[in-house]
């Protein structure tokens, strides 16, 4: 405990010199990530999260549980109101589905156990991402959008089977336990919802911004000849995913590399996760466990598909 509060001071004090060091560098990174906010995250991230939250406060979320009751207890041993958190983190991109899920918990409709096991494949990248950065930049092609994103669900799906193949079907949620509220009046919770959404975006955005710094300042410290490295794509998307996406090669390699990496989401990414997780109680060692799993999951997934692409 002690060696890594004493890794943590230097790292700090590393990344304080490289601020006085690279002032004017520094300074770029942060307009760069306020203008990737401003142009990307807010427009594809806000709606999704003012989303999330109606479909939980008015009750949709119930609905779509007893409908997906059926298919997700036999896949993942969960109840169906985690079929929610899953498919609004597939369409709405990181981290969307981890906000879900800590708001489901709150709300009852998750018990711990199963809440904490859905938080390792429910969040993941989501298709504009996937189809407006990696298929038209990198790959500039849709048909390796498509097939990317198709390895991008079929690992997220694996994952949580492995996940929760020992999880405990018995047992219900709060809610499940006690009587159904009466729905409330949908007047206050637009506001409501927008208010929360802004908060998270915010949230979201900073997080952004400080790891486009400590991105740019890392790439200043590393040596001039390893940006022709083919683990170097790795290493940028291993802080910060659409840096890492971009240095990718428009190859096999590149196109396995690049699932591997939407799996894994990176550090900027694991940091906006835990800040929508911060207000609940839930463990994130699971979190931990798949995004692991399910980067390991999408080699042979992703070495199976570029077959059909090169």
């Amino acid at each position: 405990m002690k060696l890594r509060r004493i890794l943590f001071f230097l790292l700090l004090a590393v990344c304080a010199a490289g601020l006085l060091l690279f002032p004017r560098q520094s300074a770029q990174a942060a307009r760069d990530g306020m203008s990737l906010c401003f142009r990307t995250i807010i427009p594809s991230l806000f709606p999704f999260f003012v989303l999330s939250s109606l479909f939980i406060s008015c009750g949709a979320a119930d609905a779509f549980a007893r409908l997906l009751r059926g298919v997700m207890r036999p896949l993942f041993g969960l109840g169906g109101a985690g079929a929610s958190a899953l498919a609004l983190g597939l369409v709405g991109g990181y981290p969307v589905g981890a906000r879900t899920v800590a708001e489901l918990f709150a709300a009852g409709a998750l018990r711990r156990e199963e809440a904490e096991r859905l938080l390792g494949f429910c969040n993941n990248a989501g298709p504009g991402f996937i189809l407006g950065m990696c298929a038209s930049t990198v790959f500039r092609s849709p048909r390796a959008g498509l097939y990317l994103y198709l390895v991008h669900v079929a690992s997220a799906v694996f994952t949580g089977m492995l996940l929760c193949r020992d999880l405990p079907h018995g047992g219900k949620s709060r809610r499940e336990n006690s009587a159904q509220k009466p729905s409330a009046a949908l007047s206050p919770l637009f506001p409501a919802a927008v208010q929360s959404a802004l908060g998270g975006i915010l949230n979201v955005c900073a997080f952004v911004v400080l790891f486009m710094v400590l991105l740019r300042l890392l790439l200043l410290l590393l040596p001039p000849g390893l940006s022709g490295n083919p683990l170097y794509p790795l290493l940028l998307g291993f802080v910060e995913l659409s840096n890492g996406v971009a240095a990718l090669p428009c190859s096999r390699e590149g196109f396995v590399l690049c699932a591997v990496l939407l799996a894994w989401g990176g550090l900027s990414v694991h940091a906006q996760t835990l800040s929508v997780l911060a207000a609940s109680t839930l463990s994130v060692s699971r979190y931990w466990q798949g995004k692991i799993l399910q980067a390991a999951l999408s080699v042979p997934l992703a070495f199976l598909a570029s077959f059909r692409l090169f």
